[in-house]
This record gives C-alpha cells, structure tokens and sequence, in this order.
C-alpha cells in the first residue's frame, strides 16, 4: 500500500473519540484483546478489519527494577516521635520530615542474598507477616520520644505507596559481555566472551512497543500494577523521550519512561516477586498492564508490528563506562528463537523479565476494562520533552 492509499484507508477507517470509548465500556460493549490477540487477528484478515473489531489493545511488562522506593505513613506513638533514623528489617530507612513518614530503597544490598532488602520487605508486608521496625527519634518539646522497637504487619500501616521511578520504558537492550567467565549484571548474569545474552523487554506486546513514545501514557493515565489500579506520575528516570527511531516510528534504543505509583495495600504478590542479582544487590520483578485504546488505524498500525520489524540494541556490559560499547541491532524474533548472531558469534539467549507474568496481568486488565472496573482515561498532558539523562560529571 502506497502512502496516497494509507492515508484514503484511514480516512475510511475514521477517528474515535475519548467519549465514544468510555460510552462503549459503560454499556458493556467495550472491545478489549491482548496485542498478541490484536496482532494474530491483522494476520487472519487484515489492518482495517482489525481495527474495526477492536478498541481497545492491552500491553504488559514484568522486567526487573531496582529503580523504586517504598513510602510509608506510620500512625502516631504515645509518647509521640519524630522520626530520625530507621530500620526495617536490617534496611536503613530514611525519615522524611514528617512524624511518621519513612522511605525504604528497593534496591542495593551487594552482600548475601538472604540478607533481607526493601524487595523482601514489601513482600513480607504483602503476604501478612510482620517486619520488625527500630527507629531513633529527634526529641522535641512536642515529640519527646527517643525510640521505638516494635512490629509492622500492612494492617499496622496507615497508608503507603510504590513508587516506580523505572515503571515502563519504550525499549530495552541485550546485554552481552566480551571478556572470558561470568559477567555480574543489573539483569542477571552473563558469560562471554560473547556466549550469552539477555534481553530486557519483551518486544511486541511490550506497552512501549505497541505505543511508541508511549504516547497513551502521560501524568495521570491509569495503569495496572501488580494486581492494583496505579497512577502514571510523569517522566522517569532515564526518559528520553527522542531515541532513534525506526521508520514505523518504533524506538531502536531505550527512549521513553514513565514513572509510576501504587498503593501498597492493593498490591498482588502474585505479579511482584524480590529478587536479588549477584555482584549488583536486590531488585523487584513487577508486572505492569495499560491499556492502548485504538483511537485511528496509525495507533492499530503500531500495535500490529510483529517480532520480525522490532528491534533492539546489543550493548557490551562488561565495560565498566557511561556509554556502553553497542554490537549492534538484533531483532525481537531472533531473540524469542533462543539464539541470535553478532559480529561473527552466536549467542544463546534468554529473557530478563517474565512473559508469563505479562501474559497473566494482560488477562486481568482485560477483564477488569470489559466489566468497567478499571477507568478509561487518556492522558491530558504528555510526558516531559525534557531528557531524563544528563551526565553527572566532575
């Protein structure tokens, strides 16, 4: 089809409305597939008819962050305390200002695994068990208190979120290593010299593949994490919302990220699991689902885009700098077969997120848009035009 008949073909197809969408869900009619769903039904037809038949697509990930922090709000004492130094289960906290405000990193912990991390503490917290807490306290007239040792379970926590400074990015990478043995990586282990891989995003069906730019995202838009309704707070760490491109529009490079929060006491542990990277420290295995709605063919088109058209960069992550050495372009098919050739070498491969995870929180969000308990809403605003990577150098 040349461009004189795409452009006819969308104009046949029409625009849909924000409106008409939401009318469409409250009468229960609301038309909701998986991308896989979405891209399978292109192939038995064609794009149009697709599109016709779906208003909705549903993108999920579940990689691995250490890009997060945990924020409480503890109840008052008797006497009251301010807090100043805590601890929570072994993790150093950090007092926010307030009487009864924490925040816990997620990540770090480089030493034995079995030490407990923020990871490990949001799970205990999820699945009811009590984390014990030790805090020091800045005594004032108001605040006379200077300790406190006690128990925490998730009923004891007065209100307190995920924040997800990493939640969702466009792209990801394959990470490979180029020196002899074991490479210690942020997403696992690799073995080189270019022997194997790992890739960090799932390709097509990945939300930042079937929305490139992540355009159905903006501060506000309602996502699905780990089971509970979370919110898009803006740009996030490393955004950079100009990679280079594909002709399609898709990225070639991580671009794109936004930031997300949740409320910890709707949060599922069966879609966020700790996990801990040995030679990096501990991390969190979360899966995230938004929904894509179809609102022209240009969207459909993206969220069509198979394996075989996507693809992603190969970075060297044995080089201990800034700018990683890049091998490389492969595509997201290649990767899914197991195996994929660079610069002479073949290398086996695995995924560094979960696809079953993603495939699990796609069917959720799926039911949860057609009964109309998860809200339609497109962004008001974009997310930031302002790069999230500027070199801190000496």
């Amino acid at each position: 089809m040349n461009a004189g008949e795409r452009t006819a073909a969308e104009g046949a197809a029409g625009q849909r409305s924000e409106a008409g969408l939401r009318h469409r869900q409250e009468q229960g009619e609301l038309r909701v597939r998986s991308a896989e769903a979405f891209r399978r039904l292109v192939r038995e037809h064609d794009l149009a008819t697709a599109y016709e038949r779906t208003d909705v697509v549903v993108a999920a990930d579940a990689g691995f962050t250490d890009q997060a922090s945990l924020h409480l709000s503890l109840g008052p004492t008797d006497p009251p305390i301010r807090l100043q130094r805590i601890e929570m289960a072994g993790v150093q906290g950090l007092a926010s200002g307030g009487s009864g405000e924490l925040v816990l990193p997620i990540g770090g912990g480089m030493g034995d695994p079995e030490r407990s991390s923020g990871a490990a503490v949001l799970d205990r917290l999820l699945r009811g068990q009590a984390v014990p807490l030790a805090a020091a306290g800045e005594a004032t007239r108001q605040h006379p208190r200077r300790d406190l040792n006690t128990e925490l379970t998730l009923e004891r926590i007065a209100a307190g979120r995920l924040l997800l400074h990493r939640a969702i990015g466009e792209n990801g990478v394959v990470a490979v290593s180029s020196l002899p043995g074991i490479c210690h990586s942020p997403i696992g282990p690799l073995l080189g010299p270019l022997t194997t891989g790992l890739y960090s995003c799932g390709g097509a069906g990945s939300i930042g593949m079937t929305s490139p730019g992540l355009r159905a995202l903006g501060p506000g838009s309602p996502v699905l994490v780990a089971g509970a309704i979370g919110w898009v707070m803006g740009s996030g760490s490393g955004h950079q919302p100009e990679p280079r491109r594909q002709a399609s529009g898709h990225a070639r490079t991580p671009g794109a990220v936004a930031a997300v929060a949740v409320d910890l006491h709707g949060l599922d542990p069966r879609w966020l699991r700790p996990c801990h990277f040995e030679g990096h420290g501990s991390g969190l295995l979360v899966a995230i689902a938004a929904p894509v709605p179809l609102l022209s063919l240009s969207t459909a088109r993206w969220a069509a885009t198979g394996p075989e058209a996507l693809q992603t960069p190969v970075l060297d992550l044995a080089i201990p700098r800034r700018v990683k050495p890049a091998l490389g372009q492969v595509s997201y098919a290649e990767l899914q077969q197991g195996s994929f050739a660079i610069q002479g070498h073949r290398l086996r491969c695995a995924p560094a997120h979960s696809p079953r995870l993603a495939a699990s929180i796609t069917e959720r969000l799926i039911t949860l848009l057609q009964s109309g308990a998860f809200p339609l809403r497109l962004p008001a605003l974009p997310l930031g035009s302002r790069a999230g990577l500027v070199p801190l150098d000496p």
